[in-house]
């Protein structure tokens, strides 16, 4: 099974927690013998959505953007399971993983489907993924999760994830109990595909 980690973790002090959670997510997917793809985004060249859907219109499912976005759509075609981690901004996701994120529109089509009495994309490929995305927060925020935990719900369905979970974990947590935590939700994800 194929595992690509977005780790958005900022170059700051913030980011520690990020990168322990990316490392712990690789570590424990490597062990069960999975095959686990981790993409560092802050560290990556990654520019901006022009907004120009030459990835639509022009050459279908490749960015007009030559950098370094170009394996992460390919890791993301590619994977049974995605897992984004992430500072939760207001609710939101840091910059890092937000760019990343704008640019995968070359991954779906630009048709229009209903799902669930709701507009969306169809996916370009026929491949489903799980999603497991781990957010961040100084200490406990109940709107900034509530909104965190919304936001991703909204976006697994533009992904037709097959499974998602979402879970926050709070800077200076206990490692032991944080990993605890993290392992039921990747067997979770692992266990769905």
């Amino acid at each position: 099974m194929n595992i690509a980690i977005l780790d958005g973790a900022p170059r700051d002090g913030r980011g520690e927690t990020c990168r322990r959670l990316a490392a712990t997510v690789a570590g424990e997917t490597r062990a069960r013998g999975h095959a686990a793809t981790l993409l560092e985004l802050d560290g990556l060249a990654i520019k901006p959505c022009r907004g120009c859907f030459s990835c639509w219109l022009k050459h279908p499912g490749t960015c007009a953007i030559k950098d370094d976005q170009e394996m992460i759509l390919r890791a993301e075609a590619g994977c049974d399971v995605e897992v984004w981690i992430t500072p939760v901004v207001f609710g939101g996701y840091g910059a890092a993983l937000k760019k990343a994120l704008d640019r995968s529109i070359p991954n779906v089509l630009p048709y229009f489907t209903k799902s669930g009495g709701e507009v969306h994309h169809p996916r370009r490929y026929e491949k489903r993924r799980t999603l497991l995305v781990l957010g961040t927060l100084l200490s406990p925020d109940a709107e900034a999760e509530r909104i965190f935990h919304d936001l991703v719900s909204r976006n697994a369905i533009n992904l037709w994830s097959s499974v998602t979970r979402s879970h926050v974990v709070y800077e200076g947590a206990d490692e032991a109990a944080t990993e605890g935590r993290l392992r039921p939700l990747l067997d979770d994800v692992l266990e769905a595909r």
